[in-house]
């Protein structure tokens, strides 16, 4: 078994099995490092972290083309509903959702959540257990020291980490964050994007931790 991971861009990405598809944060209209068009995607479940339009992004119109099914917060699952998406799985932190492939829980996360002036619910992180490995996607958030108790539940292999600052952890903090985790590899996202962001990962350092730099459109298969 193997999962295979393909960057999007910003904090975006594709895992796969090989036979099912998650698409995370799918922003892809408006991205201007986005390598993808929304109509080259082909997924079968859309998760999503929190709603803020650089991480729903083309989630609707993807949903719709894919028959996809859509996992976020409860709020999120409610929007995207009237937006004529078929199929929610809704949730919340602290939650676990089992689906065809796995399963996906839901963690906290510091930061905030909406669109277009609506509410969104929780921000979260999200566990997703597919192809035989574990994946930490930490959504948008500053450092808390529950990342550890993270590390210790899960066990993830991979883990996606934002570093962009202003917004979410600098690369230090997320260096610390990584160290609390322990996973095997961890891969900054969420930067270089906009210019308010940081340009580089040259300072996010794990000690112990394989740091793998992905660039939009490229893939890697974890087995």
């Amino acid at each position: 078994m193997s999962m295979t991971i393909t960057f999007l861009g910003h904090s975006g990405f594709l895992l796969s099995d090989g036979t099912w598809t998650v698409a995370i944060d799918p922003f892809l209209t408006g991205n201007p490092r986005a390598v993808h068009k929304p109509e080259e995607i082909t997924c079968t479940h859309i998760a999503l972290t929190h709603g803020h339009a650089d991480h729903m992004g083309d989630t609707v119109a993807l949903a719709q083309a894919n028959d996809a099914t859509v996992i976020g917060a409860f709020e999120i699952a409610n929007f995207v509903a009237e937006q004529g998406v078929k199929s929610t799985e809704p949730g919340n932190p602290g939650g676990k959702i089992e689906l065809p492939f796995g399963w996906i829980a839901f963690t906290q996360a510091f930061h905030s959540s909406s669109f277009q002036g609506r509410y969104m619910g929780m921000p979260c992180g999200l566990v997703i257990s597919l192809g035989g490995e574990v994946f930490y996607h930490a959504g948008d958030t500053g450092l808390f020291s529950d990342m550890t108790l993270i590390g210790e539940i899960y066990k993830p292999s991979v883990a996606a980490l934002p570093i962009g600052d202003r917004y979410t952890m600098g690369p230090e903090l997320a260096t610390r964050a990584a160290e609390m985790i322990k996973p095997r590899t961890a891969i900054p996202i969420h930067y270089g994007t906009f210019p308010p962001l940081v340009q580089s990962a040259e300072k996010f350092t794990p000690q112990g931790v394989d740091v793998r730099e992905l660039k939009p459109g490229d893939s890697w298969i974890v087995s």
